[in-house]
């Protein structure tokens, strides 16, 4: 039964406030908590490991996919494969996600291998969101190890946000796209740590085809004495272009590490990268004090817009 607190972790991590329209499925403390099919996006369980396979028919436009997934044991420990099987001329949204409520002393965590098959001239919107929190005085941690693999028919495109702010004491993030001719891939990612909390992301774009595009935009906020470390990478194989740009504001004694990488194995290749860390403008800070607002508030306007 989804309780109060499952209802909290939904919204968190997908924006949802009830049972949504669309191909549902939610997980819930290693079960399935509720599945549901559309006429054109079957979801179905694996037979040979826990995961979830979806096929989402040749043509389909216009319709969403939630995958949520719900922890609320403390000590409990996953794994799980979701493979996406998304035909030719597509334009779907899936929003995923997991929400951990830790109501105990041991660790808690969460790791998922997404895989993506997209077929030609289709364009998918992927959202995954992570959220964490602790019951009052209890120390469990939370850790979440998600993982993607897109392959990218030609003329696809595939844009992909993720979120985590806050509530996630250890997370190390794989991702890897393969992009054929004509494809295109653009990478949003959104990152708060506070505490000890660290994160860890290396992502991989390899651009095969004539024309394929990449595009990542990380922006993170470090804060107290966390640790971030970023691996992007952009690999030129093709007539290609691709961008990788890192923006990090650095708080208190966190430690942020940013590594952006291009290769290029081909002379017609563009490939750009750019980074940058630094703390928040004092000017910044000061202008919104004049407004009225106290500091604290000032920092947290200069952090929600960053973060937008």
């Amino acid at each position: 039964m989804i309780t109060e607190i499952d209802a909290k972790l939904l919204e968190k991590i997908a924006d949802l406030t009830g049972k949504p329209a669309g191909a549902l499925n939610i997980r819930k403390d290693s079960g399935c908590e509720a599945r549901q099919s559309t006429e054109h996006i079957a979801i179905t369980g694996k037979e040979d490991k826990p995961g979830i396979d979806i096929r989402i028919q040749n043509g389909t436009r216009g319709e969403k996919c939630y995958i949520p997934v719900i922890i609320s044991k403390t000590g409990l420990s996953e794994m799980v494969y979701n493979d996406f099987y998304v035909g030719d001329d597509c334009d779907v949204e899936i929003v995923a996600g997991c929400g951990i409520h830790n109501a105990g002393c041991d660790e808690s965590r969460h790791d998922g291998v997404h895989t993506f098959y997209i077929g030609k001239n289709s364009r998918v919107h992927y959202s995954e969101k992570h959220y964490g929190e602790n019951a009052p005085e209890q120390t469990g941690k939370n850790v979440m190890n998600p993982k993607t693999v897109v392959y990218l028919g030609e003329g696809s495109v595939m844009q992909m946000d993720t979120v985590q702010i806050r509530g996630i004491d250890s997370t190390r993030r794989e991702t890897q796209f393969v992009c054929e001719a004509g494809s295109e891939v653009v990478v949003t990612e959104r990152l708060l740590t506070h505490g000890n909390q660290t994160a860890e992301s290396e992502m991989e774009i390899r651009l095969n085809g004539a024309g394929a595009r990449g595009r990542v935009i990380s922006r993170s906020v470090a804060q107290d004495q966390s640790r971030q470390v970023f691996y992007p990478k952009m690999v030129g194989n093709s007539a290609c272009f691709g961008h990788v740009q890192c923006d990090s504001i650095i708080m208190g004694e966190a430690k942020v590490q940013s590594i952006p990488a291009i290769s290029a194995n081909c002379t017609d290749a563009q490939l750009v990268h750019e980074a940058a860390i630094g703390k928040i403008a004092g000017d910044q800070l000061l202008k919104l004090e004049t407004l009225g607002l106290t500091p604290e508030e000032a920092e947290e306007t200069i952090l929600n817009g960053f973060l937008a």
